[in-house]
């Protein structure tokens, strides 16, 4: 009896310290964001107090969110509630975000992932495609990213994608028999990671960035960009990142000719298939439904319609009796910590623009030689990439990097004469393409927590992607956007 007493005793004390260093290096990080938030208020210039408390809380917002001392929706909800104490702005313009129909867009996408997922639909597509082509290394890892392609159509929410990608990926490295740290483990997870990424590109309400910048540009210009829009200016980044990124992996990541080949894999892809059996009713249904909300977004400059109204009423068909191929009690269970971070992160630009702050940082940001460079049309797109992708670096949160950069750069739009679609559209592409660092991109922080790979597998590989993805929107500008008249 004494020695299994003995042994509880021995295992409790190091948990109990390792929580308590936790709970310390929390503290510390609290204390250091608070530090850094009023060293900044200190040291701006200017007389106006709402703008520098509103830069002060843009500082602790990115410190928070990059270091999580706090889980992101406390967070969140802090910097409301410190946004109203101190009176930023009026209480409107603080709560405006939540009124923001892009909320309800969110929330309508996370909706109909939940019922997609009821159906088998979502792992039938991951099975169809790996079993065409997963009989490679070559080919798992080209499925890999062409799966959240294809959901992004569906699945507005980036994170979502992910997350439904992931498992499939393991589950396909686990049934070849991969080493933990072996090439093709680091090339298939930053296969998902960068897939999902990129399926952001080509469809506005395919990533948060997107819809902010949207709605930003109408919110202060009252320009409106539709659906359709987005698609055809962005349609030629999307289809050379995709053949580029597998290349790029291909290349840092050889293999052993053991890791080359694995017909079992295609046969284990064909039996779940066959397991499935047949598509059934709920499946026709949610293509239907799906197939549906996409015309509907397609079709926006027919009918008016924000996106956030065919989310909503796809929601809607997907829980009604007889219609539907899901269940409102299940629909309903999303992650509120999204819409919390997504309002206040709409409310931080709102309140960012209408305090002065936006004003002030521009007037940091209008040196001569950056307005002359907005003034040319290419110029401006390669210097609005260059600007971005090293601001991205500190302001990691892609909601954050967004409402941050797009007032400001339509101020110094304005200035330059430049196109503010233009260049902010240019800006939210560069936010949404972060590969370096983990917390720059919702699909690297989700692979990464897997605990299979490591910040440093990202770097280089995001260096290469960083600078392609560049590349490519500068030849876009130079021939596509130029054809169709954007540039």
């Amino acid at each position: 009896m004494g020695s299994p007493n003995t042994k509880a005793k021995v295992n409790f004390m190091p948990k109990s310290s390792w929580v308590n260093s936790i709970g310390s290096s929390k503290t510390f990080t609290l204390m250091l964001g608070a530090a850094l938030s009023a060293s900044v208020y200190a040291v701006l210039p200017g007389s106006s107090d709402s703008a520098k408390i509103m830069l002060a809380l843009l500082v602790l917002s990115v410190f928070y969110w990059t270091f999580e001392p706090l889980p992101l929706g406390v967070t969140a909800v802090l910097l409301l509630v410190l946004m109203l104490l101190f009176r930023i702005v009026t209480m409107d313009i603080i709560f405006s975000g939540f009124s923001s129909p892009a909320i309800f867009l969110i929330i309508g996408g996370m909706m109909l992932a939940r019922g997609v997922n009821d159906t088998p639909l979502a792992k039938r597509l991951a099975y169809l495609i790996l079993a065409k082509w997963a009989g490679t290394a070559k080919g798992l890892l080209a499925s890999i990213l062409l799966i959240p392609q294809v959901q992004a159509f569906f699945i507005p929410a980036v994170a979502v994608r992910a997350t439904l990608i992931l498992p499939v990926a393991l589950m396909a490295l686990d049934h070849i028999g991969v080493k933990k740290d072996g090439n093709l483990r680091k090339m298939i997870l930053l296969g998902v990671a960068f897939g999902g990424t990129i399926s952001g590109t080509i469809v506005m309400t395919a990533a948060i960035g997107n819809i902010l910048t949207v709605e930003l540009l109408k919110q202060f210009l009252g320009i409106q960009i539709t659906y359709l829009q987005w698609f055809m200016y962005t349609v030629p980044i999307w289809l050379f990142l995709i053949p580029l990124s597998w290349l790029t992996l291909i290349k840092l990541f050889p293999l052993p000719k053991e890791n080359e080949e694995f017909h079992h894999l295609k046969e284990e892809m064909d039996k779940k298939l066959k397991e499935l059996g047949t598509i059934n009713t709920d499946e026709k249904k949610c293509i239907g439904i799906l197939i549906l909300i996409v015309c509907l977004w397609f079709t926006e400059p027919l009918h008016g319609l924000h996106p956030s109204i065919p989310t909503l009423i796809g929601v809607i068909l997907m829980a009604f009796p007889g219609v539907g191929c899901s269940k409102w009690d299940n629909m309903v269970k999303i992650n509120f910590d999204t819409i919390l971070i997504m309002g206040v992160t709409l409310s931080l630009g709102y309140a960012f623009n209408q305090s002065g702050a936006a004003e002030l940082v521009g007037a940091t940001l209008s040196a001569g030689w950056i307005i002359d460079l907005l003034r040319s049309p290419l110029t401006g797109v390669a210097a609005i990439l260059i600007i971005t992708q090293i601001l991205h670096l500190a302001v990691a949160n892609v909601s954050t990097a967004v409402v941050t950069l797009i007032p400001i750069f339509i101020g110094l739009s304005g200035k330059a004469g430049a196109d503010p679609v233009l260049i902010c559209l240019t800006a939210s592409l560069a936010c949404l393409h972060g590969y370096i660092l983990v917390v720059e991109a919702t699909p690297n922080i989700i692979v990464h927590s897997t605990g299979q790979i490591q910040q440093k597998e990202f770097i280089i590989p995001g260096i290469y992607m960083t600078i392609i993805m560049m590349i490519v929107t500068i030849l876009t500008a130079v021939t596509w956007w130029n054809w169709i008249g954007f540039l």
